[in-house]
């Protein structure tokens, strides 16, 4: 699952980072009523992008996230 926000660039990266591997993912807008709340009430945060993969998670700029993405969709494929 990928929480985004229209029009933020590392939302956009992290998408673009999973199409490009082939990985599927359900789509999250946190602007839609509940969504925010939602990501909090899960996550502990509200900020987008928030990307999930199985029992793990991680949010912050496509930097922050990329070395933690590689290494969990390494362990689930």
């Amino acid at each position: 699952m990928l929480y985004t926000s229209p029009g933020c660039p590392d939302c956009a990266a992290v998408r673009r980072y999973l199409n490009d591997r082939g990985v599927s993912f359900v789509e999250r807008d946190v602007t839609a009523p509940g969504i925010a709340d939602e990501a909090k009430a899960r996550y502990g945060v509200r900020i987008a992008p928030i990307t999930v993969v199985g029992e793990d998670f991680c949010y912050g700029t496509f930097a922050d996230q990329k070395t933690k993405l590689d290494a969990l969709l390494r362990a689930v494929r």
